[in-house]
């Protein structure tokens, strides 16, 4: 079977600002919203993390997996799915933006208007990393890990070269499965199946 590869994209650029300068939410928020070609993000340690657009290739798998879990989301109804540009302001301090999320709404309804707005201040329930092929795995295994020790309940880091998914549990264990045809979210959003043979095999 042919795997299709894209072109290695440049790293991202983690950029050492404190102590000399901290970036606030509201600075960072403003940064994204006049430097909309980048994605922007801060870890816990203050370092300010820019990303550069995708190929066409991670691109497309990346609306594939966010369309797939926003089609479940609006027909199960009880949370709300989120694209990549969605920035969440972790309890650790550090603002991420997964490639897709998952939210329950009974969390998002005790956010304010304002809150709503912009960095959302909580960790999604449910994450899906997609590793492009500039990505280094520990960096991406590090941001899962991440997500799960700050309230994440399941997070999915997808590994489209490899044909590998890695499945993050809550209580810390971790599964990799190898070329599975899907994965399931159950119990934590049930009825949620991602299937993965486009993302294996795109067919443009």
């Amino acid at each position: 079977m042919t795997r299709l590869t894209a072109q290695p994209m440049p790293l991202p650029l983690t950029v050492q600002l404190e102590p000399a300068l901290h970036v606030s939410d509201d600075e960072l928020f403003e940064l994204s919203r006049i430097n909309r070609d980048l994605r922007l993000e801060r870890t816990a340690r203050g370092e300010l993390v820019i990303m550069t657009p995708t190929g066409g290739l991670a691109g497309w798998r990346s609306a594939e997996l966010t369309f797939q879990l926003a089609g479940w989301a609006r027909q199960d109804g009880t949370g709300v799915a989120f694209e990549s540009s969605t920035g969440f302001r972790l309890p650790n301090g550090a603002v991420r933006s997964p490639d897709a999320a998952w939210v329950r709404r009974d969390r998002l309804s005790q956010l304010s208007p304002e809150e709503k707005a912009r960095f959302l201040p909580l960790c999604p329930d449910f994450v899906i990393e997609l590793r492009s092929p500039s990505d280094p795995l520990p960096l991406l295994q590090e941001k899962l890990g991440e997500y799960m020790a700050n309230g994440a309940r399941l997070g999915f880091l997808v590994d489209p070269d490899e044909r590998r998914i890695h499945v993050y549990r809550e209580g810390g264990s971790i599964e990799i499965l190898e070329e599975p045809s899907s994965v399931t979210g159950d119990p934590i959003l049930k009825g949620f199946r991602l299937e993965l043979a486009a993302i294996w095999s795109p067919d443009w």
